[in-house]
This record gives structure tokens, C-alpha cells and sequence, in this order.
């Protein structure tokens, strides 16, 4: 068991679940985009990693649904509708806590600061927060805004802010998040300890990305900190 100065959660997937029947949202997507299913959210939540950099939810939604065709192929001629009608199908207020989230948070506020790294937009994210009703549960918010600079992890600047605002180092802050390439591979590159929670979306072997912790679910969080 570790002490550190800050410890950092991830939010969707690490947190929260969408209480929204993943299969039964995209077949929405794709019926009201009068289109022919051409994936499953399986092969959407796989080319995550492949996806370039986005300014916008649409934006990413725009290159994966390419990404996804491109696997399919499929001619991606539809994507950018398709991308508009699954985003209009979300429900950013329908989420609840992942098992052993809430008490993995108050165990942690009650060490010191925490903070909230998530590759979202703060309107939409901040819709699941104050759902969940941990809006002000943390010390300090990351959200991703390209035009403030704070780019989608792995990038370094999310951390760098976080850390800045927390008044830690990296040597003693803690991340902890579902993505070994997003989550693990950004904690790791700043010199963070990661602690990996494996929902058996990723393969530690094919990522190339070690944690510090893997963790099957959060109810293991008091083990590690």
C-alpha cells in the first residue's frame, strides 16, 4: 500500500457506466441514419486508440465511424450523419457508478487532493458529474479543451494540469483510469504511477503500455493506496 500526495480518476468506464444499452444505441444510430450496421460497439471501442486527435465530440465520432468503415470496408460516405445521429442518441445524465467507485472516491478525498482527468467536453461531462452527484468532489476538473490547450490523454498536457492545480509532483500522484492507451500510456509517459482498471477491452500484451496497478474492479482501490 502507497501514500500519495494526489491521486487522479478517470470518468467514463473508471467512475461511471452509461446506463444505456450500448448495442441498442447504435442501432439507433444507424437506423435513423438510414444506414446498413456495418460494426458493433465492440469494433468501435477497439479503433479508439487509432483515432487522431479531435477538437469536437462530433469530430472524434467523425473518425472513428471512418476508422470503423475503413475495417468494414465500407465506403465512409455517411459517416459524418451517422457520427451526428449516435451523439444525438446519447443520454450524457443516464450513467451510475462503476462497483466500488464511489467508496474507491471517498477513500481517496480522505488522503488529500484528487482530481478528475477525463477526455470529454465539460458540458457533456459535467452533465454525468452532476448525475452522479460528484460535481464537487474533486479538487481540480481536467476536461478536454483543444482550445485552452488541454488536448485528449495520452497527451501530456491534461497531467500537467492537473498536477499544476493539485500542487503535486509526478513522482507522488496517482491516475487511475480503464485505458491502458489513453489512461497507462499518459500517467506513464509523465512519470505518474497508473493504476489500470482491466474491463478485458484491452490486452497489456498488445498495447505495449504497463501499469503500476491493474485492478479488476475499484472495490480493490483501499489495497493499493
Amino acid at each position: 500500500m502507497s501514500a500519495y500526495d494526489a491521486i487522479c480518476f478517470d470518468l467514463d468506464r473508471t467512475l461511471c457506466e452509461s446506463t444505456q444499452d450500448p448495442e441498442a444505441l447504435l442501432e439507433s444510430a444507424f437506423d435513423q441514419a438510414h444506414l446498413e450496421p456495418f460494426c458493433t460497439p465492440g469494433d468501435l471501442r477497439a479503433a479508439v486508440p487509432s483515432v487522431p486527435t479531435a477538437e469536437t465530440a462530433l469530430e472524434f465520432y467523425e473518425n472513428l465511424f471512418t476508422a470503423v468503415a475503413a475495417n468494414a470496408d465500407v465506403e465512409p460516405t455517411h459517416t459524418s450523419t451517422l457520427a451526428e445521429r449516435y451523439l444525438e442518441a446519447q443520454d450524457p445524465s443516464a450513467v451510475r457508478f462503476r462497483p466500488g467507485a464511489k467508496a474507491a472516491l471517498e477513500h481517496a478525498r480522505e488522503r488529500g487532493p484528487v482530481g478528475l482527468i477525463t477526455n470529454g467536453g465539460r458540458p457533456t461531462q459535467t452533465q454525468k458529474l452532476e448525475a452522479l452527484d460528484i460535481a464537487d468532489a474533486f479538487d481540480v476538473r481536467v476536461f478536454t479543451e483543444p482550445s485552452k490547450g488541454i488536448h485528449p490523454k495520452p497527451d501530456a498536457a491534461p497531467f500537467e494540469y492537473a498536477l499544476r492545480e493539485l500542487e503535486a509532483t509526478p513522482d507522488a500522484a496517482l491516475h487511475i483510469g480503464d485505458s491502458l492507451h489513453a489512461d497507462v500510456a499518459g500517467a506513464n509517459a509523465m512519470g505518474l504511477d497508473s493504476a489500470w482498471l482491466d474491463l478485458g477491452h484491452d490486452d497489456p500484451a498488445n498495447v505495449g503500455h504497463e501499469p503500476t496497478y491493474e485492478l479488476a474492479s475499484l472495490e480493490a482501490f483501499e489495497t493499493i493506496v
